[in-house]
């Protein structure tokens, strides 16, 4: 079934010059960019992305660290783009993923693992559009 979802490569993976890296992983799985910008959140803006994290321990950790600097936000389309982005990335910690995935080759800390990926087609339609407008999406 065809999908779009949303990816994001977070302060860490900006900073550390890894947009090109993460865009080829990304067209080398089949996996079509839609839309794509660099934004740097606001905390607010932070805050309301990450709103259904309200209230949970890591919420002022994560918000404050993902409005610490610019980030690139993509729409990524394709069959089943939800869950093989998913895949692509690996798991949250990254000590637990898989050989060859982004956050394994990548990331620092549990935190700072270099990418975000919608983790549903309902949380991917809001996500989305969170970050883009209609004409900012081709196709």
């Amino acid at each position: 079934m065809l999908q779009r979802t949303l990816a994001i490569i977070k302060p860490d993976g900006v900073s550390r010059n890894l947009i090109g890296t993460v865009v080829k992983r990304v067209e080398d799985e089949g996996i079509k960019i839609v839309a794509m910008k660099m934004i740097h959140m606001t905390k607010e803006q932070a805050m309301g992305f990450y709103k259904v994290h309200e209230g949970k321990p890591f919420f002022d950790s994560v918000t404050n660290f993902m409005s610490s600097g610019p980030c690139v936000v993509m729409v990524l389309e394709g069959e089943e783009a939800v869950t093989r982005y998913r895949k692509l990335m690996g798991a949250t910690n990254f000590k637990e993923a898989e050989e060859g995935t982004i956050r394994r080759d990548f990331a620092t800390d549990i935190e700072k693992n270099v990418v975000h990926g919608s983790d549903s087609e309902e949380n991917a339609a809001f996500e989305i559009g969170y970050f883009f407008s209609a004409l900012e999406r081709v196709g």
